[in-house]
């Protein structure tokens, strides 16, 4: 049924100008203005997938990854955006620990998780 549908993921953000700086400046991501809705950010990832970010006045952070990013060498990408000024969070429960630059090791996928300026959860993660 939706098979040849480009579906398109949606976040919600509770400052728009905030989030266009974060995701167009600091991710270096393309970051543009929906021409129909002025209140929407159209973000463009690689390979031609789409973001919406929408502003919602009574935002609550998502308690989930709402996106992630591989890369090839998660220290390069940790340090690069630290540089720009992201935060990583630093996890230690059960299972879950970071280590001090906040980048989960393990024997599969390497994670490190921060949050953009409306507390939502995104990741950079490089395959194992």
């Amino acid at each position: 049924m939706f098979k040849d549908t480009e579906a398109f993921s949606s976040f919600s953000v509770d400052d728009r100008a905030a989030a266009k700086e974060f995701y167009g400046e600091t991710l270096g991501l393309e970051v543009s203005e929906n021409s129909e809705m002025e209140e929407i950010l159209d973000v463009t990832v690689s390979g031609g997938g789409k973001v919406m970010i929408y502003a919602k006045p009574d935002h609550a952070p998502a308690t989930f990854t709402i996106l992630n990013f591989p890369v090839d060498d998660i220290d390069k990408a940790v340090d690069a955006l630290a540089d720009r000024g992201v935060d990583f969070e630093i996890y230690d429960e059960g299972e879950l620990k970071t280590d001090d630059k906040g980048i989960m090791r393990t024997e599969g996928p390497q994670i490190a998780w921060f949050r953009d300026p409306a507390g939502n959860v995104l990741s950079v993660l490089q395959q194992g």
